[in-house]
């Protein structure tokens, strides 16, 4: 098992590891783009509601580049693995704030932050893949925006409308990373991909 991508003849990832890949990814993204577009209220009247505008069209255009740069391949397998990701990203507002939309606001941004910090899919890719693959500089543009948008997500999460309930918040966002964790390890296993344990792993 190796910790890298494979590669073919011409130096591109095979399209049944771009498949898998692919999949938990735009899983994971799509459901960043839901979530954010059902949170979103009509107007935008706090620092917050804005980024989520922001972090809504990224996530979208992140799954758009995925579905167009990526060889398909078919995968028996994938179906069920699909219902485990997405009732994984389920959203979880966190109950101890008593404002509604603050606390579905939040929990998003737990799941979002664990996405865009715990996800490296740039370095899986050996140093000779072909640069013109498609699929490669996809992955390499998502870990670009990813940590753009991780960014937005420390700000918020940081911000006064949390501050009084900050350990609420951690554990939260403790839970989401140990998850993510846990489902991407999972997903690159099964493509024979070996994730090694860190230290760092905490948010």
């Amino acid at each position: 098992m190796s910790e890298l991508l494979g590669l073919d003849s011409e130096g591109r990832v095979p399209p049944h590891q771009q498949t898998r890949v692919a999949a938990f990814l735009v899983s994971a993204h799509g459901a960043l783009a839901r979530q954010s577009a059902f949170t979103l209220p009509a107007k935008l009247v706090s620092a917050w509601q804005t980024e989520l505008n922001t972090q809504f069209f990224r996530e979208t255009e992140i799954v758009s580049l995925l579905l167009r740069a990526t060889s398909w391949a078919p995968d028996p397998g994938l179906g069920y693995m699909t219902v485990v990701w997405e009732s994984a990203w389920y959203p979880a507002p966190i109950y101890e704030i008593s404002d509604w939309p603050l606390a579905v606001a939040a929990g998003l941004a737990t799941l979002a932050h664990a996405v865009h910090a715990g996800i490296r899919p740039a370095a899986l890719l050996p140093v000779d893949v072909n640069p013109n693959d498609p699929f490669a500089m996809a992955l390499r543009r998502i870990e670009f925006e990813s940590g753009r948008l991780l960014q937005a997500q420390i700000l918020s999460l940081k911000g006064a409308d949390l501050v009084p309930f900050r350990d609420a918040v951690n554990a939260a966002l403790e839970r989401r990373h140990t998850q993510v964790r846990e489902l991407w390890r999972d997903m690159l296993q099964s493509v024979g991909v070996a994730v090694r344990a860190s230290n760092s792993e905490k948010p």
